[in-house]
């Protein structure tokens, strides 16, 4: 199934590349965060999600959300126009970024459905991706509800959000209401989220009109659309910076499923069994390649290994050898090194903290 031409002509895609990355250190930094980083492909993340965009949106209807820092870059990245990235005077989560692109572009469509996108998800299938939203898209119009993508998983993971569904959607088919979203679980619960078979894992994608979603966030964040108001009443007009500013000193900082889709009445999901990875961490990342199976993956440079398995190794300028260890992230670069254990990479973040609590703002 492809999107509909009288839906493509109303479909806008968002791509919201606002994260620090940080579970990604040593590769990812302040200065070259996550999404601008080419794992294990010709392309960065982001310049790959911007492909995927392309797929159920118009060219010239494919805008990205990022943070000053980062603004040029990532549009030298995207390959997109100043007039479609809009530029976050502050980090305010996720609730806030999908409000600011929702409010620019319902101003000048105001039938217009979203397609919102985390920059730094990994999708090997564009194909079933883009059937995938073509459904999501004629549900987010014709019944006017939030269409979140979930994942059917695979493994008793505990480093992502879960989401029961519930009853299948009348005359959607495949589609059904969201029961509701869990946090990450302890891996007894994963276990068990795995075995009912009820249990998707949120892929951070949802579909919706810009009129449905701005509508629940004026429900359910009230504060931050009052914080808004000088963003909508800029209208199709030139939204100055000291508007904008104003808005997000005032905004309170929430992600949108806390604060939107958990309490939302109107959120449904579909069920997508197509390989998708949010690449949160080394572990996942070693997952996605397959390193387990292949006993080792190498993302570039010059490594010797023997005696070693289940090792994820992304060396830099110099030869990286490993003797009779197994599990491993090694990850080198210029000015640091990281050796982790897999099953612990997900909190390399700790590491981060440490570093800025001792002041190295260098080596972040």
């Amino acid at each position: 199934m492809s999107v509909p031409l009288s839906l493509r002509r109303r479909t806008h895609a968002v791509v919201l590349a606002g994260g620090a990355g940080e579970r990604f250190w040593p590769r990812s930094r302040r200065r070259h965060p996550k999404p601008l980083l080419a794992i294990g492909d010709r392309m960065s993340l982001l310049g790959a999600t911007v492909e995927r965009a392309r797929r159920c949106a118009p060219a010239d209807q494919v805008w990205l959300v990022c943070g000053a820092e980062h603004a040029a870059a990532m549009r030298r990245d995207a390959k997109l126009p100043a007039a479609r990235t809009l530029v976050e005077p502050l980090r305010r989560n996720t609730t806030a970024a999908i409000a600011l692109a929702a409010t620019r572009i319902a101003a000048r469509d105001p039938d217009a459905l979203l397609v919102v996108l985390p920059a730094d998800h990994r999708i090997r299938d564009g194909a079933a991706f883009a059937r995938a939203i073509a459904r999501a898209l004629r549900a987010a119009d014709e019944a006017q509800v939030l269409v979140t993508l979930g994942v059917t998983p695979t493994r008793p993971e505990t480093g992502y959000g879960y989401i029961e569904r519930g009853a299948a959607a009348a005359g959607f088919p495949g589609l059904h209401r969201v029961r509701r979203f869990v946090e990450k679980p302890d891996a007894k619960a994963a276990g068990r989220f795995l075995r009912r078979g009820s249990f998707l894992w949120n892929a951070g994608i949802f579909v919706v009109s810009a009129r449905a979603v701005l509508e629940e966030i004026e429900r359910y964040a009230p504060e931050l659309h009052a914080a808004f108001a000088p963003v909508r009443a800029a209208g199709r007009g030139r939204l100055t910076r000291q508007r904008l500013e104003a808005a997000y000193r005032r905004a309170p900082s929430l992600p949108v499923d806390v604060a939107v889709l958990e309490r939302s009445r109107r959120v449904w999901t579909l069920p997508v069994s197509f390989r998708w990875s949010d690449v949160g961490s080394w572990a996942s990342l070693a997952e996605e390649l397959g390193v387990e199976k292949k006993g080792n993956g190498g993302l570039g440079g010059d490594v010797v290994q023997e005696d070693a398995r289940g090792n994820l190794v992304w060396s830099g300028s110099r030869l990286v050898a490993l003797l009779g260890v197994e599990g491993l992230a090694v990850i080198d670069t210029p000015d640091a090194l990281l050796v982790a254990r897999l099953d612990q990479s997900q909190h390399v973040r700790r590491l981060v903290e440490r570093l800025r609590a001792r002041g190295r703002e260098d080596l972040l």
